[in-house]
Protein backbone atom coordinates (compact mmCIF):
# COMPACT_ATOMS: atom_id res chain seq x y z
CA UNK A 1 0.00 0.00 0.00
CA UNK A 2 1.52 3.81 -1.14
CA UNK A 3 -0.40 6.90 0.21
CA UNK A 4 0.55 10.66 -1.10
CA UNK A 5 -0.48 13.01 1.95
CA UNK A 6 -2.44 15.98 1.09
CA UNK A 7 0.95 17.52 1.93
CA UNK A 8 3.76 16.62 -0.02
CA UNK A 9 5.98 14.28 2.36
CA UNK A 10 9.32 14.63 0.10
CA UNK A 11 12.78 14.59 0.94
CA UNK A 12 13.95 18.08 0.72
CA UNK A 13 17.46 17.85 0.95
CA UNK A 14 18.04 15.77 -2.02
CA UNK A 15 17.21 16.12 -5.82
CA UNK A 16 14.26 14.86 -7.84
CA UNK A 17 16.05 12.18 -9.00
CA UNK A 18 17.64 11.02 -5.90
CA UNK A 19 14.03 11.03 -4.40
CA UNK A 20 12.43 8.53 -7.14
CA UNK A 21 16.31 6.88 -6.99
CA UNK A 22 15.58 6.18 -3.07
CA UNK A 23 12.01 4.90 -3.39
CA UNK A 24 12.93 2.05 -5.74
CA UNK A 25 16.37 1.76 -4.07
CA UNK A 26 13.60 0.71 -1.06
CA UNK A 27 11.28 -0.99 -3.17
CA UNK A 28 14.19 -3.47 -3.81
CA UNK A 29 15.28 -3.93 -0.62
CA UNK A 30 18.71 -2.31 -1.18
CA UNK A 31 20.33 -0.46 1.66
CA UNK A 32 23.01 2.08 1.38
CA UNK A 33 26.65 0.20 0.75
CA UNK A 34 29.42 1.37 1.88
CA UNK A 35 32.23 -0.21 -0.62
CA UNK A 36 29.85 0.92 -3.75
CA UNK A 37 27.84 4.04 -4.02
CA UNK A 38 24.23 3.95 -4.70
CA UNK A 39 24.21 6.63 -7.38
CA UNK A 40 26.98 4.15 -9.52
CA UNK A 41 23.89 1.48 -9.92
CA UNK A 42 22.92 2.53 -13.84
CA UNK A 43 19.61 0.36 -13.45
CA UNK A 44 17.88 1.98 -10.39
CA UNK A 45 19.18 5.54 -12.04
CA UNK A 46 17.51 4.20 -15.40
CA UNK A 47 14.58 3.14 -14.09
CA UNK A 48 14.29 6.65 -11.23
CA UNK A 49 14.66 8.91 -15.22
CA UNK A 50 11.64 6.37 -16.81
CA UNK A 51 8.97 7.02 -13.84
CA UNK A 52 10.35 11.15 -14.12
CA UNK A 53 9.75 10.82 -17.43
CA UNK A 54 6.20 9.40 -17.26
CA UNK A 55 5.52 12.52 -14.82
CA UNK A 56 7.03 14.78 -16.80
CA UNK A 57 9.62 15.90 -14.35
CA UNK A 58 12.95 14.04 -16.25
CA UNK A 59 14.10 18.32 -17.29
CA UNK A 60 14.08 18.59 -13.61
CA UNK A 61 15.78 15.38 -12.48
CA UNK A 62 18.94 17.40 -10.98
CA UNK A 63 16.80 20.26 -9.48
CA UNK A 64 16.56 19.97 -5.58
CA UNK A 65 13.31 19.37 -4.38
CA UNK A 66 12.77 22.33 -2.15
CA UNK A 67 13.48 24.40 -6.02
CA UNK A 68 10.26 22.70 -7.21
CA UNK A 69 6.76 24.11 -7.39
CA UNK A 70 4.22 22.97 -5.56
CA UNK A 71 2.43 21.43 -8.66
CA UNK A 72 5.79 19.42 -9.22
CA UNK A 73 6.25 18.29 -5.96
CA UNK A 74 2.94 16.86 -5.88
CA UNK A 75 4.09 14.81 -9.30
CA UNK A 76 7.12 13.60 -7.47
CA UNK A 77 5.11 12.37 -4.93
CA UNK A 78 3.09 10.25 -7.37
CA UNK A 79 6.33 9.02 -9.23
CA UNK A 80 7.24 7.74 -6.15
CA UNK A 81 4.45 5.99 -5.00
CA UNK A 82 4.64 4.20 -8.76
CA UNK A 83 8.50 3.70 -7.41
CA UNK A 84 7.02 1.80 -4.46
CA UNK A 85 4.43 -0.66 -6.71
CA UNK A 86 1.73 -0.80 -4.36
CA UNK A 87 -1.04 -2.85 -5.11
CA UNK A 88 -3.34 -0.12 -3.35
CA UNK A 89 -2.74 3.48 -4.06
CA UNK A 90 -4.21 5.92 -0.66
CA UNK A 91 -4.35 9.91 -2.76
CA UNK A 92 -5.71 12.06 -0.08
CA UNK A 93 -6.85 15.32 -2.19
CA UNK A 94 -4.28 14.20 -4.66
CA UNK A 95 -4.94 18.02 -6.56
CA UNK A 96 -4.95 20.29 -3.42
CA UNK A 97 -3.15 23.83 -3.78
CA UNK A 98 -2.54 22.91 -7.55
CA UNK A 99 -3.54 25.42 -10.53
CA UNK A 100 -6.15 24.68 -13.53
CA UNK A 101 -3.29 23.76 -15.47
CA UNK A 102 -1.13 21.57 -13.53
CA UNK A 103 -4.33 19.61 -12.13
CA UNK A 104 -5.05 17.37 -15.27
CA UNK A 105 -1.68 16.08 -15.60
CA UNK A 106 -1.97 14.64 -12.32
CA UNK A 107 -4.99 13.51 -12.61
CA UNK A 108 -4.17 11.66 -15.68
CA UNK A 109 -1.66 9.94 -13.85
CA UNK A 110 -3.78 8.54 -10.82
CA UNK A 111 -6.57 7.37 -13.76
CA UNK A 112 -3.52 5.50 -15.42
CA UNK A 113 -2.61 3.61 -12.13
CA UNK A 114 -6.60 2.76 -11.89
CA UNK A 115 -6.34 1.38 -15.23
CA UNK A 116 -3.84 -1.30 -14.46
CA UNK A 117 -4.60 -4.45 -13.38
CA UNK A 118 -4.27 -5.79 -10.07
CA UNK A 119 -4.24 -2.23 -9.19
CA UNK A 120 -6.81 -0.02 -6.60
CA UNK A 121 -6.88 3.67 -5.75
CA UNK A 122 -8.34 5.19 -2.77
CA UNK A 123 -9.15 8.61 -3.25
CA UNK A 124 -10.05 11.55 -0.49
CA UNK A 125 -11.16 14.26 -2.20
CA UNK A 126 -13.95 17.57 -2.71
CA UNK A 127 -13.79 18.35 -5.87
CA UNK A 128 -16.52 17.01 -7.58
CA UNK A 129 -15.29 17.30 -11.16
CA UNK A 130 -12.16 15.09 -9.70
CA UNK A 131 -14.87 12.73 -8.32
CA UNK A 132 -16.61 12.56 -11.49
CA UNK A 133 -13.58 11.80 -13.51
CA UNK A 134 -12.04 9.45 -11.25
CA UNK A 135 -14.61 7.60 -9.48
CA UNK A 136 -16.46 4.00 -9.97
CA UNK A 137 -17.69 4.33 -6.46
CA UNK A 138 -17.99 6.49 -3.85
CA UNK A 139 -18.83 6.42 -0.17
CA UNK A 140 -19.65 9.76 1.43
CA UNK A 141 -18.80 10.28 4.99
CA UNK A 142 -20.73 13.31 7.34
CA UNK A 143 -19.55 13.69 10.61
CA UNK A 144 -18.21 10.06 10.74
CA UNK A 145 -20.97 8.07 9.50
CA UNK A 146 -21.78 6.80 6.28
CA UNK A 147 -24.42 8.48 4.42
CA UNK A 148 -23.94 7.02 0.95
CA UNK A 149 -22.36 4.18 -1.17
CA UNK A 150 -22.49 3.24 -4.38
CA UNK A 151 -21.87 4.32 -8.38
CA UNK A 152 -21.27 7.51 -9.20
CA UNK A 153 -24.32 8.91 -11.15
CA UNK A 154 -26.39 7.21 -8.21
CA UNK A 155 -24.57 8.92 -5.16
CA UNK A 156 -24.35 12.53 -6.88
CA UNK A 157 -28.04 12.42 -7.71
CA UNK A 158 -28.75 11.36 -3.76
CA UNK A 159 -30.60 13.93 -2.34
CA UNK A 160 -29.09 13.20 1.66
CA UNK A 161 -25.64 13.59 -0.61
CA UNK A 162 -26.69 16.72 -2.34
CA UNK A 163 -27.76 18.46 0.90
CA UNK A 164 -24.89 17.01 3.28
CA UNK A 165 -22.32 18.46 0.45
CA UNK A 166 -24.04 21.44 -0.61
CA UNK A 167 -25.03 22.37 3.15
CA UNK A 168 -29.05 23.10 2.02
CA UNK A 169 -32.12 21.04 0.97
CA UNK A 170 -33.24 20.48 -2.64
CA UNK A 171 -35.94 22.57 -2.42
CA UNK A 172 -34.00 25.62 -1.04
CA UNK A 173 -31.70 25.12 -4.42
Amino acid sequence: MGRAFQLTNLFPGLTVLENVRLAIQAREGRGFRMLSRAMGDWELLDRAERLLQQVRLLSLAEMPVTALPHGDQRKLEVALLMALEPRVFMFDEPTAGMSADEAPHVLDLVAGLKGQAGRTVLLVEHKLDVIRALADRIIVLHGGALVADGPPDEVMESEIVQEVYMGQALADV
